[in-house]
């Protein structure tokens, strides 16, 4: 779909008001928990993640170039500085890598101009609500300081507990068929554990006291790019990357360990980068942008969770993009006001 509309597209009907461009509408979300179930479309749903050159891929590699660049299983026994300060090191270029490098092609060169760019306006400049006054360097500021430092140390402790074998694992080997089968099914399943501990701590960060705490400095950025992924308040951090404890419970690998570091850390500055696909000479040459959760930072009360697990469609949050979906939105948001009245002011904090 160009980014060009006429009259026959969906904004041109007032499907989605307010955006310079969408996909096509109604959005949708993973086929694989669909009832009745729906194999050929999940089966499309992970070929089209796994097989092309997907931000899932990048991220896969990104995860590798990671584990091998992990310091050595003897020194990680020990907590020492040197180590700790490598693997912050290593999370930092990546982010820097990603987000920065989104930023340079999408912002900064304007390499395709607007075209595919969900929202219209540019991001904010000489804004006293932003650190320094801009919102760009705010991003940058607390991705790095705050986000980078948060997901090493929750890794650091991780390499340290699995370097004095504290924790369950297992080993990936090809004599071991069982190991195999086991790497590809938590490779599988990361991104759907990611997507149901980011719906509830999600819905935790909108309860009004907590919301006024940490999560209305990431909601600052309406207009998100790359950098806005993983700039929140530190108390948002340890909740949002909480999700990686999962593997002190559950046997898993250091590369499946890394990759969920990874995408925690690294899958949002794609999905907050404001543009759907990535466009050289007039190809697409990547999917970028989300518009499930840029619908979020434009409406607010919708979409907690992401289109890999359908769970704002199940709790009733789920905007699909049309006129008719933000209608209904609206009326549910009505309906719980006049049920349970309380303090909305954070609704009004963007």
């Amino acid at each position: 779909m160009s980014s060009k509309q006429t009259p026959d597209t969906p904004i041109a009907r007032g499907e989605a008001r307010g955006w310079s461009h969408n996909p096509s509408l109604p959005i949708g979300v993973n086929p694989t928990f669909a009832w009745p179930p729906r194999p050929a479309a999940a089966l499309g749903w992970i070929g089209g993640t796994w097989l092309r050159f997907t931000p899932m891929v990048i991220i896969f590699l990104c995860a590798v170039v990671g584990n091998l660049l992990l310091p050595d299983a003897e020194r990680m026994k020990t907590l020492a500085a040197g180590w700790m300060l490598e693997i912050w090191l290593r999370n930092g270029v990546l982010i820097t890598l990603i987000a920065g490098g989104l930023h340079l092609y999408f912002i900064t060169l304007a390499g395709q101009g607007k075209k595919f760019k969900f929202d219209p306006r540019d991001q904010a400049r000489s804004n006293r609500q932003f650190l320094f006054n801009s919102q760009v360097h705010e991003n940058v500021f607390f991705s790095l300081v705050s986000g980078t430092t948060l997901i090493t140390a929750f890794e650091v402790l991780y390499q340290w507990a699995a370097a004095n074998g504290v924790v369950p694992s297992f080993r990936l080997s090809l004599d071991q068929p069982w190991s195999i089968l086991g790497f590809v099914a938590l490779l599988l399943v990361i991104p759907a554990w990611s997507s149901l501990h980011f719906y509830w701590v999600h819905r935790l960060l909108h309860w009004p006291p907590l919301y006024r705490i940490a999560h209305r400095l990431h909601h600052k950025n309406v207009n998100v790019g790359p950098w806005s992924g993983v700039s929140m308040h530190p108390i948002e951090h340890v909740l949002y990357y909480s999700s990686v404890l999962i593997h002190f419970v559950v046997p898993t690998t250091p590369l499946l360990f890394i990759y969920h570091v990874c995408y925690e850390h690294l899958s949002p500055p794609f999905s907050h980068s404001g543009f759907e696909k990535v466009v050289i000479r007039d190809r697409e040459r990547l999917k970028a942008g989300d518009f499930f959760h840029q619908l979020h930072h434009r409406h607010f009360e919708c979409n907690y969770g992401t289109s890999e697990m359908p769970w704002d469609v199940w709790f009733g949050s789920f905007d699909n993009g049309t006129t008719e979906s933000r209608e209904r939105q609206r009326a549910r948001l009505k309906a719980a006001k006049r049920e349970a009245p309380r303090d909305d002011a954070s609704l009004k904090l963007r």
